[in-house]
């Protein structure tokens, strides 16, 4: 939002009152003007995300009638713009017509500057904020695919894959850590698959018992162990039709991988306790965030069900690795949050969204879903600070948002590591960055550092 600029349009035909107002507004670009053609033509030249506008305009300086069709205007052809009509002393009357016309908020003649101030930046304060959040769900209809927000490089990439890979019935295998939305994928590939118009069916490989695992996913007869009081539909019998997302693969138990693999490459099933073959067609999607060549190294994992379930392997990156992400997906859940649980809260102050965007993520997407809707449950303020998302400064590492000084750290950076490769060397080190020695050491003089000499 630093980066909106803040435009005012007063529209006053008191000359003397034009010249006090000017000066008021420190931050602002201000234009001036007196009457209702010269406004709308200032209108459309400067796009301002606020207007104060006195109603008493001429050629009816006395009454409203112009200023309400200027009022009227200005919403038809900026609807967001937060117009502030300043009235006559005790003439409240109109005020609140002009509220029910659309106008932002009022204000009563004589002008007191400070306060005055204080109503224009807060108007503008809302402008920007619900311009940002309107950006936001635009970019959020765009995404890529259903359900994933993101505008990093790697994660469009992987965007692209899986709507060339969704039409097939190709076994993709996701793998990523815990909470980088392999789900969400695994759902999107459903969606975007000809299999769309039925179910997706998924189970958590790791969340249920080895003992109880076989009955989930194949079925059981009646009788067919203690308990077993009815006949059982698995879920691979379920998805039949549609898709089968098999989340945590890599957690499978040994002993049932075989039979896994043999329903992998014959799609026929045997309920547990049944005799009878049954045919399942089903597209396959599996997930995990083991290393699971590491398993097969070790025998925990079959090499030939590995190669039945990654026909097509797509990795998912971090949240740490996806540029500009948490930013976006901490203003996304905001937003979803604030329906969610009836809150106001605007948006994220200065510190937090350093705090969010220099943050690791150890959790990734998962993490910043919950810090966010903790913070909008606690946040005392209309903004989220540091403290309602529980990220303390120790945790983070502050990024600069002055260019000079991030050019600055990275020139740094790149000296001491040429200096490192060199041993210290300065004629190595000015070789290697490209310039004289001379400018070497006035750039180790700039930054500090102190090498041994040649």
């Amino acid at each position: 939002m630093n980066g909106i600029k803040k435009n005012l349009l007063i529209v006053e035909d008191d000359e003397g009152l034009q010249s006090q107002l000017r000066w008021c507004f420190d931050g602002f670009d201000v234009a001036i003007c007196g009457n209702r053609a010269d406004a709308i033509t200032q209108l459309r030249r400067t796009q301002p995300g606020v207007v104060l506008l006195d109603l008493g305009l001429p050629p009816d300086p006395g009454g409203v009638t112009e200023g309400f069709a200027t009022l009227k205007e200005i919403l038809s052809l900026i609807p967001e713009c937060k117009v502030i009509v300043v009235t006559g002393d005790n003439d409240r009357t109109n005020a609140v017509k002009a509220i029910a016309l659309g106008a932002y908020d009022f204000y009563q003649k004589p002008a007191d500057p400070e306060i005055l101030t204080l109503i224009v930046e807060r108007a503008n304060r809302v402008y920007e904020l619900e311009l940002e959040n309107k950006k936001l769900q635009q970019s959020c209809h765009s995404m890529p695919l259903d359900g994933i927000i993101t505008s990093s490089p790697p994660m469009l990439k992987i965007c692209r894959t899986i709507e060339k890979v969704a039409p097939s019935d190709i076994t993709t295998l996701l793998l990523g850590a815990s909470g980088t939305g392999k789900e969400l994928f695994a759902q999107a590939i459903h969606k975007l698959s000809p299999r769309a118009k039925e179910k997706i069916v998924a189970i958590n490989c790791a969340a249920i018992p080895a003992n109880l695992l076989e009955s989930e996913l194949f079925g059981h007869e009646k009788g067919s162990f203690t308990g077993a009081s009815k006949q059982t539909i698995g879920k691979i019998e379920l998805a039949h039709g549609g898709t089968l997302f098999l989340d945590e693969i890599g957690d499978l138990p040994f002993e049932l991988q075989a039979k896994l693999l043999r329903f992998f490459q014959e799609r026929v099933i045997e309920r547990v306790g049944g005799r009878k073959e049954i045919p399942v067609d089903v597209r396959i999607i599996c997930a995990t965030h083991q290393d699971l060549t590491a398993h097969i190294k070790e025998g925990r994992f079959r090499e030939d069900l590995y190669y039945r379930i990654s026909e097509i392997v797509i990795q998912i990156p971090t949240l740490k690795e996806r540029e500009g992400d948490a930013l976006l997906l901490a203003k996304s859940f905001l937003i979803r949050l604030n329906k969610e649980y009836g809150k106001t809260i605007s948006s994220f102050d200065n510190e937090a969204i350093a705090a969010i965007e220099s943050y690791d993520w150890p959790g990734n997407v998962r993490e910043i879903e919950s810090r966010i809707k903790r913070a909008v449950i606690m946040a005392d303020n209309s903004y989220i600070t540091t403290e309602d998302l529980e990220l303390s400064s120790l945790d983070v590492d502050a990024i600069p948002l002055n260019l000079k000084q991030i050019r600055e750290e990275a020139e740094k950076k790149a000296i001491k590591r040429a200096l490192s490769h060199a041993d210290s060397s300065i004629s190595d080190t000015a070789k290697a960055l490209g310039i004289t020695r001379p400018t070497l050491y006035t750039l180790l003089e700039k930054h500090n550092l102190h090498p041994k000499l040649d």
